[in-house]
């Protein structure tokens, strides 16, 4: 079960500088959006994701890749390919981490805060830090598996 909150975040309030964090490359693409189906390549481990439906709240299946069978899916996947600079940022007085996803290529532009909770309550009683932009978690316009089909950056999810 994946449990988590999104925010839109301004690059002028990140937290700097950036490379004080651990840091994963990420490459993932989707084999079929409904249900999700995605394939990840994260740093030098592999994976095949199944996520159900809903927005806050919802199923996650990880199985492992060999780089051989991660670049036979790719070859298959539809829509685009998104590439991204996870930064993992301890919350402080917290044993939770924001995973801030500075977006490459063609979402170059996009930054987004995700933070995984343990359960409902815990995120649901979570306050933000100050530099954490707009909250997006019920915008499924932020969903990755949404975000492969555009050309560009969403401008709004009004």
């Amino acid at each position: 079960m994946e449990i988590e909150r999104k925010y839109l975040i301004e690059e002028k309030n990140l937290p700097r500088p950036l490379e004080q964090y651990e840091c994963l490359f990420i490459e993932q693409a989707y084999l079929c959006t409904d249900p999700v189906i995605r394939i990840r390549q994260e740093n030098d481990s592999y994976y095949l994701t199944y996520k159900g439906r809903g927005l806050m709240v919802r199923e996650e299946y990880n199985l492992p890749l060999t780089p051989a069978s991660y670049q036979h899916l790719l070859s298959k996947a539809d829509e685009n390919k998104i590439t991204k600079k996870r930064y993992l940022i301890p919350l402080p007085k917290t044993s939770l981490t924001i995973e801030l996803d500075v977006f490459l290529g063609y979402l170059s532009g996009l930054i987004l805060a995700e933070v995984e909770f343990p359960d409902e309550a815990a995120a649901d009683a979570f306050t933000p830090p100050g530099w954490f932009g707009r909250e997006v978690t019920y915008s499924g316009l932020y969903h990755n598996s949404y975000l492969c089909t555009l050309s560009a950056p969403p401008l709004s999810d009004s």
